[in-house]
């Protein structure tokens, strides 16, 4: 109860006296400090709201704007045309009473400036909005921009000169476009080209001719109402049916990790890690709620990114339902839940409104690694409700969970600011085995041991017994390059900025008078257990089902790749396909994750990466071509696959189209035979690039152990593999690939080695070639002009 007791700010006995009141100061001087805090931020929100409300004008140009107009009517000249003394005459009664007819004139004056201040905001606004609906400066060819894309480029510059805070650019941003109907049926049969005998693509023909020309149109219809009003025509209905309304586990299936450093861990003391990487999360919670985190842009430009899904990084947790599950977002706790062995503790991190310091969080890590209290019946593998089937933990929430001392615990971790687990086990690449431990430390970040991580929460930090660190996190609420910025944040505030002593501990002292972490209390009953070892039984089948595999390739990386004048990702993009038909003997449907956040809201689109132009370069590098030909054919499919992912990029793909169009057929209550086959093919493999958004945070040139291991994903489809990538600096890949060991005809290690042949044999064939053409870049000319 020692608890309690802090918590109460004042006691009151009733003597034969009178009532003897007693304070308790120290409470009340923390119930002030932490008012104090809150107030600072209502303050900040509403100063941030302000200058991102005028934005790209500053609150400042209003002053300038008035002294304009006042200066003008001292002049004797009327800039309103009459509008000043229309607003003069429509004042207030009492305005009129109680000023001279003087000081109702620059009452006026200041109502008109005021007016004309904001019209210019708009009118700023408005063309912001369209110089960033300009995308033909990235279909442009290396030397060749055109004039109107330099002046674009001048116009972008000028109304994006002042420093915008995270948020400013949302309301500029333009709204994703709806593509023509025509233009989706003409992609999609020829992405499906290579893929389809004459027979069964013929059919497919007639399929999408016979949509398009009848049920298409209409579907289309109800599509451009919704773009009309909606923010975003896609993200609403993605994130609902693609990831709500999903009733498997989403553990493997949907959530995805992170990794840390693969040559450095920066302490080996649990704690110690802990300690820092918590602090780091908090910091840049700090900077998200600040809005002092720079906007994200488009490598090498002054392009905006969308940035709505920061909002819900903290404080997050996906709710489960009978049909659909619930996305949960909390004001800022001051608070994080943390697991160790089998207990749940609550943790807090500020005191009288002072974010602890790393020392101090450390030191209440380790009294919970100290603690020796054993868990209470069914606590330990509570965790595995999550792991499992959607439906289950519904109904056992709604029934268990719903009031008491269950609940009281529950609304912990769910309100929490993110999840801790510390681990008991040791990862990382080490030992005798370096890579089968890089496999190993890929499956316990993906799913632990199904119990040990809130899957639920928006993310969860796994800190090991060795200091080594990694996330999982939910990926209903954002993509993978969100949850990205923030890792490379923590991983280099970790290492660079706030750093450790010579033994490994954490800067700084300790307040020994902090409150001891609270344990959280449950009463499990017989029913909530036997359910938590049937989600169990079901999450252990099916991690135990999934191969991991995580190799970081060393002969060479993007710096040679863009020496041949090829794109790296198009680069690494082909060299999967060649790798998967040496795999599987033949071509599949091929996923890759681009994003559409040039638009608000929007989040991501698919790139079909299995292109005619790319199987026409296999079968002619595997038919024992002329090598002439090959780097002719492989350029054709470079450039092509460029194309392919900038129209995803500038909302002309195919995919979430169809999906939306898909959507509305259901709520219609009509079939459409074309629309349900083509949401129902399997993408066999499936791939994502994992950016590296923040460089400059690290220094590889004077500290080159540092570099990220990236993260990965488990695989789409049960006879598929699932691969994500990271371009680290100029000479490195780290690859994730995962599959399923209930399929006979797949193997994550024979893939990894099938893709490394891969990357070499294609760059030995570009290699040989002396005459490199310019045909095609990285990145367009207009890149490097921005």
């Amino acid at each position: 109860m020692a608890e309690a007791h802090q918590a109460v700010a004042f006691q009151f006995t009733i003597t034969p006296e009178g009532i003897d009141l007693q304070l308790s100061y120290q409470a009340l001087n923390q119930i002030y400090l932490s008012g104090v805090r809150s107030w600072k931020k209502r303050v900040s929100r509403m100063r941030n709201s302000v200058i991102k409300g005028v934005y790209p004008a500053s609150p400042s140009s209003w002053l300038i704007v008035a002294i304009g107009i006042l200066a003008t009517m001292y002049m004797q000249s009327d800039p309103s045309m009459g509008l000043i003394a229309k607003i003069q005459q429509h004042l207030p009664l009492s305005l009129h009473v109680s000023l001279s007819a003087q000081g109702q004139t620059m009452v006026s004056a200041l109502v008109f400036s005021t007016l004309l201040w904001l019209s210019l905001i708009l009118a700023l606004r408005f063309c912001l909005k369209l110089l960033l609906s300009y995308h033909q400066w990235m279909f442009e060819q290396h030397g060749r921009i055109s004039n109107t894309t330099k002046v674009w480029v001048t116009l972008v510059r000028l109304l994006s000169s002042r420093k915008p805070l995270l948020y400013s650019y949302q309301t500029s941003l333009p709204h994703l476009p709806v593509p023509a109907i025509k233009d989706t049926m003409s992609r999609y049969l020829e992405s499906v080209r290579p893929l389809l005998t004459d027979p069964e693509f013929k059919r497919m023909t007639d399929l999408a001719s016979q949509f398009e020309s009848n049920l298409g149109n209409r579907l289309q219809r109800y599509l451009k109402l919704k773009a009309l009003w909606a923010t975003n025509y896609v993200s609403d209905w993605w994130e609902e049916y693609i990831y709500l309304r999903g009733r498997g586990p989403i553990m493997v299936n949907s959530n995805y990790y992170g990794m840390d450093f693969l040559y450095v861990t920066p302490t080996p003391v649990q704690a110690a890690r802990a300690g820092n990487t918590i602090t780091a999360l908090l910091l840049y919670r700090r900077k998200v709620n600040r809005e002092e985190l720079k906007p994200t842009r488009v490598p090498g430009t002054v392009i905006p990114l969308c940035a709505a899904q920061c909002e819900r990084m903290f404080n997050t947790t996906r709710t489960p339902g009978e049909e659909t599950d619930v996305l949960q977002h909390w004001q800022d706790s001051e608070f994080v839940a943390v697991y160790h062995k089998g207990r749940f503790f609550r943790l807090w991190v500020y005191q009288a409104g002072r974010l602890l310091t790393p020392r101090e969080i450390e030191f209440q890590i380790q009294k919970i690694l100290d603690d020796t209290s054993p868990p209470f019946p069914g606590e330990e593998k509570l965790g595995a409700l999550t792991a499992g089937d959607r439906v289950p933990w519904s109904r056992i929430r709604k029934q268990y969970f719903s009031s008491g001392i269950n609940k009281r615990s529950l609304d912990v971790i769910e309100r929490a600011a993110f999840f801790v687990t510390l681990d008991d086990e040791e990862q990382g690449m080490r030992g005798d085995d370096p890579v089968g431990n890089l496999d190993r430390y890929a499956k316990s970040l993906l799913h632990g041991k199904c119990y040990d991580r809130w899957f639920d929460k928006s993310f969860s930090i796994v800190i090991y017994k060795n200091g080594k660190s990694g996330l999982n996190a939910e990926h209903s609420w954002a993509d993978a390059p969100t949850v990205a910025h923030l890792w490379e944040f923590t991983l280099a505030t970790d290492a660079f900025q706030l750093g450790y002593n010579e033994d490994g501990h954490c800067k700084g002292t300790v307040d020994l008078s902090l409150p001891y972490p609270q344990r959280l209390a449950w009463d499990i009953s017989s029913e909530v257990q036997t359910q938590a070892c049937a989600s169990l039984a079901v999450a252990q089948t099916l991690a135990d089902d999934v191969d991991c595999h995580v190799f970081p390739f060393r002969e060479f990386g993007k710096g040679r790749i863009k020496k041949c004048r090829i794109s790296p990702d198009a680069f690494i993009q082909i060299s999967l396909q060649l790798a998967y038909y040496r795999d599987r003997c033949g071509f599949c449907l091929t996923y890759e994750a681009s994003m559409t956040r040039l638009f608000r809201e929007g989040r991501t689109e698919t790139v079909r990466s299995c292109s005619n132009e790319s199987c026409a370069f296999i079968k002619a590098f595997e038919g024992g071509e002329s090598e002439e030909q090959c780097r002719r054919l492989f350029r054709v499919a470079s450039e092509k696959h460029q194309n392919l992912y900038r129209m995803a990029m500038t909302g002309a793909g195919i995919d979430r189209h169809l999906f939306c169009l898909y959507v509305v057929s259901k709520y219609l209550g009509v079939e459409s035979p074309f629309l349900k086959e083509v949401l129902s093919e399997p993408w066999r493999l499936s791939t994502s690039q994992t950016p590296v958004q923040q460089m400059e945070l690290f220094d590889l040139k004077n500290s080159p152990d540092f570099i990220s291991l990236g993260g990965g994903f488990g695989p789409v489809a049960d006879d598929g593999y699932g691969v994500s990538y990271i371009i680290v600096g100029e000479d490195m890949i780290n690859f994730h690939v995962s599959s399923k060991y209930s399929c006979g005809e797949t193997d994550s290690h024979r893939f990894g080695a099938q893709i490394s042949k891969a990357l070499q044999d294609i760059m030995a064939l570009l290699s040989a070639d002396t005459k490199t053409p310019s045909s095609s870049k990285s990145q367009p000319q207009s890149k490097k002009l921005l």
